[in-house]
């Protein structure tokens, strides 16, 4: 069997790994032959041959000995120019960039199709979890009715030090930073952008429908109090950031990323430190878990190898689901069930609620629990970015099917 012959953009965090799995694997048939790096005189932790660096993407993009690209930069723009050229020239690409495929999907998807070539990206959803491939193969189906789990794993690890550890929340996020789960800036991961942007690329290959970003009602756990943990602790349930993907009806589905009050029977309870966790429900097969390291170098160098052994047997996604004759269509008109935290913002004069199950008021700090529907977080959504509120997600999904 001969080996594939490797251009690797990004010598990072995730680039080195990939890297060193690539190195130590006997089995991979693969050698990197150019890694294109941004600065080729900076210290790096991993050693490398000088003669292997470059700084020119023309030197990998327009070399005909490379058989396949692998894309793991931090700079979305550029990781759609690599993806893209790269694509136009009938290179196959592995990339890991949740946030370039998220809003170029659709484009790319286009691409392979008409230049005959392949694009695999697992490693850009739940880190060693293959859920994008499950979901293109085993799950090839209509009886899907949910994707739903904790697909961010810096964000789990803070939640995991509050709730298992009874840390506070700066330190939590400051102990994430320190051991490279989170970023200087740890927005993408804390926000919910990170896990908005996997649960994109997921929903085309669970129901073969993209939508856009901007579309989806996302929050996250930035604002989180001591009084949120407190009534989560009260309830007996834990509070984790989750993304879910749900089919409401045959003819439409719903999608969100919101913190959600999790209860001890439910499998992503369990779900804790830098791990994922998703869970798939279909009609006939009920629930199925899958777990693993959703957050660290060699845990996402792995998925990167796993598809690089993939291209190995000539490996691409079909996308099947979107040639369906009756897919889903995206809807936000639907009702949920929230917990609203609030102190100094009129809650009320905010958000329009259907129904009022619960409401607390004190000195400290005020709450809600309410129905309200979807359309009418999203069209708030930027008055809800004050920093004296918290919301959190009541599930009411399958509730009936989970007893």
């Amino acid at each position: 069997m001969s080996n594939i012959n490797i251009g690797l953009f990004g010598f990072g965090v995730v680039g080195q790994g990939v890297f060193e799995v690539i190195r130590k694997s006997k089995n991979a048939h693969a050698e990197i032959v150019k890694i294109c790096v941004s600065d080729r005189t900076k210290p790096r932790r991993t050693a490398v041959d000088p003669a292997l660096l470059t700084e020119r993407a023309e030197e990998i993009l327009d070399n005909p000995r490379i058989d396949l690209i692998v894309e793991v930069i931090n700079d979305a723009e550029e990781a759609y120019r690599i993806v893209r050229t790269a694509l136009l020239k009938g290179i196959p690409v592995v990339s890991g960039n949740k946030a370039m495929l998220a809003k170029h999907l659709p484009e790319l998807i286009e691409i392979q199709q008409t230049h005959d070539v392949a694009l695999l990206y697992d490693a850009s959803s739940c880190g060693s979890i293959p859920v994008i491939r499950n979901l293109e193969e085993y799950y090839d189906n209509d009886l899907l009715l949910e994707v739903k789990g904790i697909l961010n794993g810096s964000s789990n690890y803070i939640l995991s030090r509050v709730f298992d550890h009874e840390e506070a929340y700066d330190d939590a996020l400051q102990q994430a930073q320190e051991l490279g789960f989170a970023e200087k800036d740890p927005s993408f991961d804390i926000e919910g952008f990170d896990s908005l942007f996997k649960l994109v690329i997921i929903t085309v290959h669970a129901l073969g429908t993209y939508v856009a970003p901007e579309r989806i009602f996302t929050y996250g756990i930035s604002t989180i109090h001591d009084a949120d943990i407190r009534y989560a602790r009260e309830k007996g349930v834990k509070i984790k950031l989750v993304a879910q993907v749900v089919k409401v009806s045959d003819e439409h589905f719903t999608m969100f990323v919101m913190p959600e009050f999790v209860e001890p029977s439910k499998y992503i309870y369990s779900v804790d430190d830098e791990y994922n966790g998703v869970v798939i429900r279909g009609e006939c097969y009920d629930r199925q878990f899958m777990f693993g390291k959703g957050a660290g170098s060699l845990p996402t160098a792995s998925s990167i190898l796993s598809d690089v052994m993939a291209r190995l047997h000539n490996y691409r996604y079909e996308y099947k689901k979107q040639h369906y004759l009756q897919k889903p269509a995206y809807t936000t008109d639907l009702s949920l069930k929230i917990y609203v935290r609030y102190s100094q913002t009129n809650i009320l004069h905010v958000l329009h609620f259907e129904h009022i199950h619960e409401q607390y008021v004190s000195d400290e700090s005020n709450y809600v629990i309410g129905t309200i529907r979807l359309s009418e977080l999203i069209e708030k959504r930027d008055r809800l970015r004050a920093p004296d509120l918290f919301l959190a997600n009541l599930p009411i999904f399958f509730l009936d099917r989970d007893r």
